[in-house]
């Protein structure tokens, strides 16, 4: 095998990584603007009593069946997010859903979905848990010098995300897939930092790299 092999395919490696990414701060701050609106538009207001009473980990109000959208200053759809019910939490001020389905819509019409079991958000939306098959997909699109970005999808059974400082954690089995069938896992979880462009992945990493197809 000649050295040139190695470094190519290192450099394969890395350019799934770049394009996995890509997605994921699309994904954080959608989930922060629709939490922050939605919390402050449904939390009720608090009389005296209820403010000296001691909170318990009972939900103060519920919400089924419901959507959230959130539009930009042109009118056009940013963010949604459905789910079967919601239930907030006063002692903890946290929103609890079930089965989350969350849609992005990038500035340059990429659309970025998240699903999951159960999710679990914190009140100002800065924080996101997805738990149960949580699946967070990037759809394929072509940008306007004519690259076409393959399909990636991110598996797990829990996720968490930080929208104040881009990142996506998880201690359970993370897969990454990229395209038709370039796939990476990992045993233990990952760490990744959007700022600092670096994903760890933890533990026993496998990974699975198809070649090129050939242009004719």
């Amino acid at each position: 095998m000649s050295a040139a092999a190695p470094l190519s395919l290192l450099m394969r490696v890395r350019r799934v990584f770049d394009r996995l990414a890509v997605y994921l701060p699309l994904l954080l701050m959608g989930l922060m603007a629709m939490t922050t609106y939605w919390l402050v538009r449904n939390t009720p207001a608090m009389g005296e009593a209820e403010l000296e009473a001691v909170p318990r980990h009972v939900p103060d109000y519920f919400m089924r069946d419901f959507s959230v959208k959130v539009f930009g200053e042109d009118g056009k759809l940013k963010s949604e997010m459905l789910g079967v019910e919601g239930r907030h939490y006063p002692d903890t001020d946290t929103l609890e859903i079930d089965r989350p389905r969350i849609r992005i819509l990038g500035a340059e019409g990429h659309v970025t979905t998240a699903v999951a079991a159960r999710g679990l958000i914190n009140a100002d939306g800065s924080e996101a848990q997805l738990f149960d098959k949580a699946v967070v997909v990037r759809e394929a699109s072509t940008n306007a010098q004519g690259v076409v970005t393959p399909r990636s999808e991110l598996h797990s059974d829990f996720l968490h995300l930080f929208a104040n400082t881009e990142q996506v954690r998880s201690y359970l089995p993370v897969t990454l897939v990229r395209g038709a069938g370039d796939r990476f896992t990992s045993q233990e979880g990952m760490d990744y930092d959007n700022l600092d462009q670096l994903m760890q992945l933890k533990g026993r990493v496998r990974g699975t790299l198809l070649p090129p197809k050939d242009k004719k």
